[in-house]
């Protein structure tokens, strides 16, 4: 990896890292009664909304050009419906490792899926970002020979 790269990955994660501590002290100046273990709820929606937002911003921004055919608005919309279809169904594949490790099922519906979005958005959206809804890339990049 080229020190530039690496310079800009170091950037984008410190980025990241501040939008989650700023999601825990922000809202506290805006909402009345607000802390991250008392509106646990409030937190993990502003928290996922941060992060999504730093990881689509940042990859805008960094994004190398692209050709002709992808900067075409039809392609850019299929690729982002494809995005988030893939995204939700991450969510739902969160959402359903966070029950079979032992979370209730029908008590807490509302925290275990909005935890669900927040690993998805840790994880995946960053994922979705680089490698954009192409399987074949996905594969590559997380299978053990790949």
């Amino acid at each position: 990896m080229r020190e530039a790269e690496g310079r800009r990955l170091l950037a984008a994660n410190i980025l990241c890292a501040g939008s989650v501590i700023l999601s825990a002290g922000l809202p506290a100046a805006f909402l009345e009664g607000f802390s991250v273990l008392g509106t646990h709820l409030t937190w993990l929606c502003v928290c996922s909304v941060c992060v999504g937002t730093i990881n689509v911003v940042l990859h805008l921004v960094l994004n190398p050009s692209q050709s002709p055919k992808r900067s075409s608005f039809a392609y850019k919309i299929s690729r982002f419906l494809k995005c988030c279809i893939y995204f939700f169904m991450s969510c739902i594949l969160f959402h359903a490792i966070i029950v079979l490790y032992g979370a209730p099922l029908i008590e807490s519906v509302t925290e275990t899926f909005l935890f669900a979005v927040l690993l998805s958005t840790f994880t995946t959206l960053q994922c979705l970002c680089i490698l954009g809804p192409n399987i074949q890339a996905w594969i590559r990049v997380f299978s053990k020979n790949g």
